[in-house]
């Protein structure tokens, strides 16, 4: 996590807390946001657009959690637990664009020295947050698609959907019920009730 650049420090309170692009007229590089210092916020960037998170609600990394166990409970008897992640990777694909999925699965081959290796995604998943809809459901799913992310979820937590997208998808699949996975064709399915996933979730 990292501090703010002078330029975004005289911009309302308001922007601070979404999740959304600040600053238009400024494009930054990945050079410039990493050499962000800490502060708490989330600092992304798509094709130049900076998009600044809060740190995330209780009910959103509950979310996070969930499916981070989920994956990890299905990836463990494959001997590929230690490919999914729920940290603040910083993933990058050139150096105008750079995210931090909630959750997501690498590939185990590029996992041997340091993120900047990581550049194939088989799974990348993102819980809305009440701001981030514009941010998860264009900028990062255009990013994701153009870099060849495998299957892309966005979870919406208070409707109790996910959209799941894949490459070359013009419309999401949107999944009420249960959500299904695989981590390549000839592994067994992956499968998360939806009753599991949002039943008792903490108010907002």
């Amino acid at each position: 996590m990292r501090h703010a650049p002078a330029d975004l420090l005289t911009l309302p309170p308001s922007i601070h807390r979404m999740a959304m692009p600040v600053a238009a007229a400024r494009r930054y590089t990945v050079e410039e946001v990493l050499a962000f210092p800490e502060d708490g916020n989330r600092y992304e960037l798509i094709r130049g657009e900076l998009l600044v998170s809060p740190s995330p609600a209780l009910r959103h990394q509950v979310v996070v959690q969930r499916l981070y166990i989920s994956l990890i409970d299905y990836l463990r008897p494959l001997g590929l637990h230690e490919s999914a992640f729920c940290v603040s990777a910083d993933i990058s694909w050139g150096d105008d664009t750079l995210v931090q999925p909630d959750v997501f699965v690498a590939t185990a081959g590029e996992l041997r020295h340091a993120w900047r290796d990581v550049k194939t995604l088989l799974l990348a998943v993102e819980v809305l947050s009440p701001r981030s809809s514009r941010a998860d459901r264009v900028l990062k799913r255009d990013a994701y698609r153009e870099h060849g992310v495998g299957t892309y979820w966005i979870v919406d937590h208070r409707a109790g959907v996910v959209e799941v997208w894949r490459p070359g998808d013009e419309r999401p699949e949107i999944v009420s019920n249960t959500l299904r996975w695989r981590i390549q064709d000839a592994a067994p399915e992956l499968t998360i009730d939806f009753t599991s996933l949002f039943e008792g979730l903490p108010e907002d």
